[in-house]
């Protein structure tokens, strides 16, 4: 069960990097000569995910693009966040049977 807990604690965290980075490319949409942060994401070892941010070779920012990113971002924090909930009240459930 923890290792559960623990993916989808990276996953959230993963995501908020992503809406993070999106957030300062949109802010940074008229900066002349910007380039854009890009997260990359990657199996962690434990079972989790690790999120790395890397700056893009280009440099003009695709408000599109950073829009698709946002809420892709945010429906796999919700995602995650779900996986979580559900995961804690499976705990909560197992601890009520065993008392």
């Amino acid at each position: 069960m923890a290792v559960s807990m623990s993916t989808a604690l990276s996953g959230l965290s993963a995501a908020q990097e992503r809406l993070r980075a999106s957030a300062h490319n949109t802010a940074n949409l008229q900066t002349q000569d910007f380039r854009p942060e890009r997260v990359v994401l990657a199996t962690s070892e434990s079972g989790g995910v690790q999120a790395e941010v890397e700056r893009g070779r280009e440099t003009q920012v695709s408000a599109e693009r950073e829009l698709v990113e946002q809420r892709s971002a945010t429906y796999t924090y919700v995602a995650n966040l779900r996986v979580l909930e559900t995961q804690l009240r499976a705990q909560g459930s197992l601890l009520d049977i065993k008392a």
